[in-house]
């Protein structure tokens, strides 16, 4: 039997206070977005320290009704959900079914290990090194500056995390479920469709999950390819500074719409558990 090692009483309380400081300044700058975005645009500058509501200064929504009703707030708020949910459809759409074949075919060309790590360089591939060629693709066909083009470029990017995560699941999902369904009658799309896929259901939700936050917060491309009409929210936020300077009520009321879908998507997400779903599911 090995010798269980009790840890220091300093070293349990060094640790705790590390997450402590991690955790409070991860707070802290969620909450001066909070706060600022509360703030009459006057006080932003002449309220110091922390700013605490309705000790230093009376809350207002005046500049969360200014933004939520802007026009090009409202367009690229709807661009991003568009961009986003358009091509995680696509990604999963492409990936799920390609992980399928990897995991459980044999490819005669080329090996199934060489296709999944072609598909993952896909990913380390630095996006910015096809800026220029996907601008002169999307200028040929007359689609810059269009929601469409980001769609299929965002699935083009995400459609990797579909494929390796997918596939490696799929690998761990005991394979005699799909040759019992097979027994009965099923053909290798019906043992996909009706029980491989149902079991994958945690899976699904978490590769939509990651698709979705890849494609809410790609600057680069939504950057380079759109100017008016297309343009996403994280462009929209970048571009805050004005004539004015830089209207910091403004930014934080942006920053805080930004940051809402893929935070609540996240907490809505966080009890799909992936792996144990079906372990030992055909013993008994």
């Amino acid at each position: 039997m090995g010798v269980v090692k009790k840890r220091s009483p300093a070293g349990v309380f060094i640790r705790y206070l590390l997450i402590m400081v991690v955790v409070t300044w991860a707070l802290f700058i969620l909450y001066w977005g909070v706060v600022t975005s509360l703030k009459p645009p006057a006080q932003t500058f002449t309220i110091s320290g922390i700013s605490i509501p309705f000790v230093q200064f009376i809350p207002t929504l005046d500049n969360w009704r200014t933004e939520l009703y802007t026009r090009e707030s409202k367009a690229a708020l709807l661009n991003s959900i568009v961009v986003a949910l358009a091509a995680t459809v696509i990604a999963m759409a492409l990936g799920i079914p390609a992980g399928y074949a990897l995991s459980r075919f044999q490819f005669r060309k080329m090996k199934n290990k060489d296709l999944t790590v072609w598909f993952l360089s896909q990913r380390v591939l630095p996006p910015v090194a096809v800026v220029i060629p996907f601008f002169l693709i999307m200028r040929f066909f007359h689609l810059l500056d269009n929601v469409f083009a980001l769609i299929l470029i965002n699935a083009t990017f995400t459609l990797p995390f579909a494929v390796v995560i997918s596939r490696q699941t799929f690998q761990e999902l005991p394979i005699e479920l799909e040759e019992a369904a097979t027994v009965d009658g099923c053909s290798d799309f019906e043992a996909f469709w009706k029980i491989a896929l149902p079991l994958l259901t945690p899976t699904l939700v978490a590769v939509a999950a990651i698709c979705v936050a890849f494609t809410w917060n790609e600057f680069l491309f939504a950057l380079s390819l759109t100017s008016i009409k297309a343009r996403t929210f994280p462009v929209y936020l970048a571009g805050a500074e004005d004539t004015r300077g830089v209207q910091f009520w403004f930014i934080a009321t942006r920053t805080i719409l930004a940051m809402g879908p893929p935070t609540v998507l996240a907490l809505f997400i966080q009890k799909y558990i992936v792996r144990g779903l079906t372990f030992g599911a055909v013993k008994g």
